[in-house]
């Protein structure tokens, strides 16, 4: 019922003159108590009809009409709202691009990456919490991909702590969740610039015990295997939403 009810709230903001910020409620206004009410369900003035109501067609085809017209909206409203279940990124969003290191190459490019689904996820190896859970989340969507899936998906770990994460101190950990993940970083500057690049951040801290702490946004990009930008996946986005929008990217 609440899922009909968002569809149904998709299919009012579409209509022209509905008031804005408001897809779901009808403002009625009420004279007499000088404020706002809000009616559930109610047509609002400004839609309702008056005068010729369409002489020459009966009422119960002019209903009939009405009827198939909004049923069309909803199951539209419906289908596109079911698409997705975490963040889809527009077609301005920047395209997969970068120069890395790894332990077996130091000009690891997108064209190295072409042709799979990659997802793209910046930390480093020392991170206490986010990075070992943001990468076990992916883990565990990737073992729900059955195998000829799976072998077109690419896991690029980028390290922000490029003076502590050598690549082959990378590539170990990047091993360890599996042969899909990539680990990589550059220097200082390149690192700034990719993360930049995507409207991510991080930044060094001092902890308590007078340890270097970073911390870094905890998303993860998710690009076709054509290097556009898809996806943005959220550290509270679970396995089951993540799993649901990678198989239809991987149908696509």
């Amino acid at each position: 019922m609440l899922a009909l009810r968002r569809c149904y709230a998709k299919v009012l903001a579409r209509m022209p003159g509905w008031p804005a910020g408001c897809p779901t409620q009808v403002p009625v206004a009420n004279a007499r108590a000088g404020r706002k009410t809000v009616r559930e369900g109610r047509e609002p003035r400004s839609f309702r009809r008056h005068g010729n109501r369409g002489a020459g067609m009966p009422g119960f085809v002019r209903n009939a009409v009405g009827l198939v017209a909004a049923l069309a909206l909803l199951l539209a409203a419906c289908s596109e709202s079911s698409e997705w279940r975490t963040r889809p990124l527009g077609a301005d969003f920047p395209e997969l691009s970068f120069e890395l290191t790894t332990d077996r190459s130091d000009a690891f490019t997108e064209a190295d990456l072409r042709g799979n689904l990659t997802l793209l996820v910046f930390g480093y190896t020392s991170c206490p919490d986010a990075c070992p859970a943001t990468m076990a989340r992916l883990r565990a969507v990737l073992d729900e991909l059955p195998d000829e899936q799976r072998a077109h998906v690419r896991v690029l770990f980028v390290s922000v702590d490029p003076d502590r994460d050598t690549p082959r101190h990378l590539a170990a950990y990047a091993s360890h969740y599996g042969p899909e993940f990539i680990g990589a970083t550059a220097d200082r500057v390149r690192i700034t610039e990719l993360v930049q690049r995507y409207g991510s951040s991080f930044r060094h801290e001092t902890g308590p015990r007078g340890d270097d702490i970073i911390t870094h946004g905890s998303h993860v990009f998710a690009f076709d295997g054509d290097g556009r930008a898809r996806l943005l996946i959220q550290f509270s986005d679970s396995v089951e939403a993540i799993l649901h929008d990678l198989r239809n990217l991987l149908a696509s």
